[in-house]
């Protein structure tokens, strides 16, 4: 990665299951087009989306509608000239019909790719578990037969990564002749934070990429609270290109409450800015992804 290249600035706008009814998510199309403007205002070229499910009291549960999946990427790009979005995938289970169906429908420019299995766990602080155990399981089989479908609509994969054995195994899938064609860098996200995974740690991110296939572009996700900061400052000094939004944090860096994503990338923004890089326009950020213009 070139330390001075423009940065791309991500914006994960909503994530899975938070609560609109404690938290200022975005759940309705309406509401992910106003929270997008407000980010792509800000610097954020890129949209990282969950879907929510539409009905009253339910729009803290996930949604594979893809009827649902349309609407929202149309309100989107309408409402941000150039935006590049980034589709979730993330199911638990062998059944990705839903995933399946909105890629198709909306066919988006990247898609998370998730490249390895987790326990996925976290403890209240009287050692009760935050909820049940669990295994975000994505075996070699899932992660090929996602590639496949995100190659047949044209979709770049990102390739998520909660721990340095799944960052590891980017690079075997590319051995394994899994990976898009040469022409566009490998897209690679360090997903740090996750109780059971990477911590965020300043000084592990500046390990990670050299486990990673030749060539590729790497942001990190941090999810935390006024903590992450550094370290975001950290991922742009590095080369990075950086993400943030109320799916990771709804802290600033002074430790107040984000009202918005848009406050956020803009605090993203001068982290960029102090690392003497720019903030990628929509035309850069489709260049440097290899994506078209």
């Amino acid at each position: 990665m070139n330390a001075s290249a423009p940065a791309i600035l991500t914006c994960a706008l909503t994530g899975v299951l938070t609560d609109p009814a404690r938290h200022p998510v975005p759940v309705t199309p309406a509401e992910l087009a106003r929270e997008a403007r407000d980010a792509y205002n800000a610097g954020a070229t890129v949209m990282h989306l969950h879907l929510r499910q539409q009905e009253p009291g339910r729009g803290h549960l996930p949604s594979w509608n893809p009827a649902l999946a349309e609407e929202a990427v149309a309100a989107i790009r309408a409402a941000c000239p150039g935006v590049i979005v980034n589709l979730s995938t993330g199911v638990v289970g062998p059944d990705i019909s839903g995933p399946v169906a909105c890629l198709r429908r909306t066919r988006p420019e990247l898609a998370a790719c998730n490249a390895g299995t987790l326990n996925y766990l976290k403890l209240k602080d009287d050692g009760r578990w935050a909820w049940p155990p669990m295994v975000f399981d994505n075996p070699v089989e899932k992660v090929r037969a996602f590639l496949d479908v995100m190659h047949d609509c044209g979709t770049r994969p990102e390739f998520e990564c909660f721990d340095v054995g799944i960052v590891r195994s980017v690079e075997l899938y590319r051995r394994a002749g899994m990976l898009p064609a040469a022409g566009a860098p490998t897209s690679c996200n360090f997903v740090m934070g996750v109780a059971s995974g990477m911590p965020c740690d300043a000084g592990l991110l500046a390990l990670l990429p050299r486990w990673l296939p030749p060539g590729s572009l790497w942001q990190a996700t941090l999810i935390g609270r006024a903590d992450i900061w550094p370290v975001h400052r950290q991922a742009a000094e590095l080369g990075g290109m950086l993400r943030t939004g109320l799916e990771d944090t709804f802290y600033l860096p002074d430790g107040q409450r984000a009202g918005g994503n848009g406050p956020l990338v803009e605090a993203l923004a001068r982290c960029a800015q102090q690392a003497g890089r720019s903030v990628a326009s929509p035309a850069q950020a489709r260049a440097l992804l290899g994506l078209p213009g």
